[in-house]
């Protein structure tokens, strides 16, 4: 098997409905598999998907088991040489695969590879960043770059060339390839599996910080292109439960990658809007 297709879904049946149609009209001399795991959708995402794509392998968790643990899952039953981690809300080109294919099968050094991404209207998507530091996420955290437009350039690389192949410090998780012999050449007898720890967001960054620590490289090629519709499934979570969510996710990240006291600073600064989004999330739920 050349390629797993792995997609975490959570209530977003006709975006994954489109999504497996686009995939199962991919072209090209190659096998692939797709693997859905879904996190308790109750828009009869299941029934959907037994009606209509039964060859799909289904895991169909009765909670929603976050982002990570569910990849895990579909890695854990992967019978592909590449892991291609895929968000419901994308949709391939019938040449994506195969082109992406074609490229990472060119360059075997590269651990992880993302590709071009597109919007509706052709525009690129941005999606390459360095790693976190702490002035920019406490920028982020203070809401300073409303203010003050330029000052995550340097994380968020606004002037990255996309219409060039570059080793990269992350791309987005939501079009994330894995070589998985690569991998298991750094980590001889690991899966790639991402880290539990984060329920949804940096989980991708984490993995790309692993994958430079054991000494592979990730990529960024335009070879292949995929359409992405943006933040389907996260439209969904009330705006106070997201920020519970990302504030998480980056105390974790801070807490397992950086010095203690970058750690520490940071959780001081969450504090006053964690305060204010947990008053949120409760009034909301009663």
């Amino acid at each position: 098997m050349d390629i797993s297709v792995i997609i975490v879904s959570w209530n977003v049946r006709e975006k994954l409905q489109a999504n497996l149609a686009a995939l199962y009209k991919s072209s090209g001399d190659f096998s692939f598999e797709v693997i859905v795991v879904d996190n308790d959708s109750r828009d009869d995402s299941v029934a959907m998907l037994s009606e209509k794509f039964p060859q799909v392998k289904l895991i169909a968790n009765s909670d929603n088991l976050g982002f990570a643990k569910a990849c895990n899952q579909g890695i854990k039953v992967a019978q592909g040489d590449y892991i291609l981690l895929l968000n419901p809300d994308m949709k391939v080109f019938p040449d994506t695969l195969f082109n992406l294919l074609a490229w990472t099968k060119q360059h075997e050094a590269a651990t992880v590879v993302g590709c071009h991404l597109v919007d509706e209207i052709g525009t690129t998507v941005p999606q390459v960043r360095r790693f976190p530091r702490l002035a920019d996420q406490l920028a982020i955290v203070l809401k300073l770059p409303h203010l003050f437009p330029r000052i995550t350039q340097k994380y968020l690389l606004p002037e990255f060339n996309y219409q060039q192949a570059a080793v990269v410090d992350s791309v987005r998780g939501s079009f994330f390839l894995i070589n998985k012999l690569n991998y298991q050449k750094l980590a001889p007898g690991r899966l790639p599996l991402l880290d539990e720890r984060y329920f949804i967001w940096f989980e991708e960054v984490d993995f790309c910080q692993e994958v430079k620590r054991l000494g592979g490289a990730v990529w960024y090629t335009p070879a292949a292109k995929c359409l992405d519709y943006v933040g389907a499934s996260f439209g969904q979570v009330k705006r106070g439960q997201t920020q519970l969510y990302f504030r998480d996710s980056m105390l974790k990240y801070f807490r397992k990658w950086r010095p203690i006291s970058e750690y520490l600073i940071l959780w001081l600064a969450w504090l006053p809007l964690f305060l204010i989004a947990s008053i949120l999330c409760q009034k909301k739920s009663r």
